[in-house]
């Protein structure tokens, strides 16, 4: 999106939200602003639809690592951090260390970054996959 597009996108929004919440729409921006400044709003996504980027598989990970000794754990992470293919990862208490959320083209895609990837992570023991039948709900909007 070209410079002047985004300004005016961000304008509409920002008109949007002020009628929305009763505001004019300098006292909206401000109070955004500081809402910024704040952390309390930490960034702005566009929402894409997966399937029509070629990531229309979603599968959830349980990992188990061989200890959960910072190097271990530290390792790990950096490694997650680096694969785009995980949009989620938490670290867990409970059964499993580590549940990733991940996105791939279909069942082959996934399976070879498996190989490829999360089992070549050291420390990895075990890697259990959970493939969801359907989409319930799926938002990242938080209620406030």
């Amino acid at each position: 999106m070209e410079r002047g597009a985004s300004d005016k996108f961000h304008q509409e929004k920002n008109t949007t939200l002020a009628k929305a919440v009763g505001l004019s729409p300098s006292p909206c921006l401000r109070r955004v602003r500081l809402l910024e400044e704040a952390g309390v709003i930490e960034h702005y996504v566009a929402v894409v639809n997966a399937a029509k980027v070629g990531k229309g598989l979603t599968v959830f990970a349980r990992i188990w690592l061989t200890g959960q000794d910072a190097e271990t754990v530290d390792h790990f992470t950096d490694a997650i951090r680096q694969l785009p293919q995980v949009v989620e990862c938490h670290l867990m208490a409970g059964d499993c260390d580590f549940l990733l959320h991940i996105v791939a083209a279909d069942l082959d895609d996934y399976r070879q970054f498996q190989i490829e990837h999360l089992t070549r992570i050291k420390g990895v023991q075990s890697v259990k996959t959970e493939i969801p039948m359907q989409k319930i709900k799926l938002t990242s909007a938080i209620p406030v």
